[in-house]
């Protein structure tokens, strides 16, 4: 999350909510980030309000919905091409990949 210190980045990396420390506000809205993320199809307009009434604004709740869907956009090209590492090319160019050909 933007703005935290290491160890809520770290307990975040490792998917350990409880040891992140956040507030109900950032709960609701991983959980709808998490829903937005599994099935899409399933969201409604209650969902937006229940982030509304904890505390989140339509401007935060869009870009929210931006992010979450452009890392989706993401992993699936990643995964589309079968990308396992940001620095997958480097290495190949490198030579540090085994099995994989070179340009």
């Amino acid at each position: 999350m933007q703005g935290a210190d290491e160890q809520v980045y770290e307990a975040l990396v490792k998917g350990d909510l409880e040891a992140a420390g956040l507030g109900e506000k950032e709960y609701e809205l991983l959980g709808y980030i998490k829903k937005l993320t599994e099935a899409a199809y399933t969201l409604t307009a209650d969902d937006a309000e229940k982030l509304r009434e904890s505390g989140w604004n339509d401007a935060e709740i869009a870009e929210a919905v931006y992010i979450g869907s452009l890392f989706a956009f993401f992993n699936r090209v990643a995964d589309a091409f079968g990308l396992e590492d940001p620095n997958y090319f480097d290495q190949v160019q490198r030579g540090e990949m085994k099995n994989v050909p070179r340009k």
